[in-house]
């Protein structure tokens, strides 16, 4: 039966595909693979530098590369690290702000708990209610600070 079915289907290839390609220009096809003209145009081998990109970034991309350029992270503000925060030596989390969100995870090992979040509040030391860590604010450097300053008097004020 597999002998019979296989010889049907020998017969319908020969049928449905004819050995000649008709085309209509004169000139040869080439057909190029999608994955060849991808990796061609869209490789990740070129390899950019801080100097290709810095003539054209601005605002905070331009604050972030000059960082990088002189050695330093920003972003080392949002993902605060350091030793467990005791009342005597609370841990120190960095803010533009006078308050911000931080989630206490707890200490490593056997005294890890889920995360409790709480708002921590300019020169009053928080304390977390589960594992009793202390956390306090330190100020960071404002965003986007240029150094200019505005002042205004009271003819400038329209009441």
């Amino acid at each position: 039966m597999w002998r019979r079915a296989s010889d049907k289907l020998l017969a319908l290839r020969s049928y449905a595909r004819p050995n000649r390609i008709v085309t209509i220009s004169p000139s040869p096809v080439i057909l190029r693979s999608s994955a060849n003209v991808a990796n061609r145009h869209y490789s990740g081998n070129v390899s950019k530098k801080v100097e290709d990109v810095m003539p054209i970034a601005t605002g905070h991309e331009r604050e972030e590369l000059e960082a990088e350029l002189a050695g330093r992270d920003i972003l080392d503000i949002n993902f605060p690290e350091g030793p467990f925060g005791t009342k005597a030596t609370p841990a120190v989390v960095k803010s533009y702000y006078d308050q911000r969100i931080v989630g206490c995870p707890g200490a490593e090992g056997e005294d890890e708990h889920d995360v409790v979040w709480f708002w921590l509040k300019k020169e009053k030391p928080h304390e977390c209610p589960v594992c009793s860590q202390y956390f306090m604010i330190q100020h960071g450097r404002v965003p986007r600070e240029h150094g200019h300053v505005i002042k205004f008097s009271k003819s400038d004020v329209q009441i």
